[in-house]
């Protein structure tokens, strides 16, 4: 089932002992189109903070109550690695992120979570944590993971083959994998265009220098994509 990102942001969480916050903003891998991370903002409860969660840390997103649960303790929360939100999250964090949670690594591994394609804890960490990593290839270690705000990205235009063409204003994520699978973007006028979906297969990059999303697709296709229909908050598409 596919959830509206825009639509979850602002969701309040909920820790195993007590509320932690809401959710502020979803980074996503633009290589594979994974949700990594759900930013969350603690409020007056860790005043000024912004913590990451994995995916790995909710027992799901198709929850009767109006609190996104995460099965981790207010105290884990508040001793976890810090972050920069407005930054993307280099591999070395993200390497002490998952020691400190003791989850395994995916960008160990075939799937779009390492050994698997749903973010379930089925592989026992490789390292335990505090200690170092050991068989992470070194160029990783140098290297940025190729993480982006959705936040950021919501607005972005849309460059097809033949000339801008609208802008993006939703994605929708499969609830169960969190991998993005569709664009949504508003074509024509930005307050009464239409609204359209477009798969991500269809990406083929985004400058973050150009605030732009280029797509495989001429100006026409997109315009003439399946019309997107938002449901209400709360009903998955």
């Amino acid at each position: 089932m596919l959830q509206s990102i825009k639509q979850l942001c602002d969701e309040k969480l909920g820790a195993s002992d007590g509320d932690i916050g809401h959710v502020k903003d979803f980074y996503f891998d633009d290589q594979n189109w994974a949700v990594r991370y759900v930013i969350a903002d603690t409020g007056t409860w860790l005043t000024g903070r912004q913590v990451l969660i994995s995916p790995y840390a909710f027992a799901g997103l198709q929850q009767a109550e109006k609190v996104l649960r995460v099965n981790l303790t207010r105290k884990q929360i508040e001793d976890s690695p810090e972050i920069e939100s407005h930054k993307p999250v280099s591999r070395q964090y993200e390497e002490e992120y998952h020691r400190y949670y003791g989850w395994p690594s995916y960008w160990q591994g075939g799937g779009i979570w390492g050994m698997s394609g749903f973010p379930i804890l089925t592989v026992p960490p490789k390292t335990p944590p505090g200690k170092p990593a050991s068989g992470i290839d070194s160029q990783h270690k140098r290297a940025d993971a190729h993480l982006r705000s959705a936040q950021a990205v919501i607005g972005y235009h849309i460059k097809a083959s033949d000339g801008i063409t609208g802008h993006v204003c939703d994605f929708m994520m499969d609830g169960q994998s969190w991998a993005i699978r569709q664009l949504v973007v508003k074509t024509g006028h930005r307050f009464t265009g239409n609204e359209v979906l477009i798969p991500v297969s269809k990406v083929e990059r985004i400058s973050y220098d150009d605030s732009t999303v280029f797509v495989n697709l001429t100006k026409e296709a997109v315009e003439q994509s399946p019309a997107h229909h938002l449901l209400p908050a709360g009903v998955a598409a």
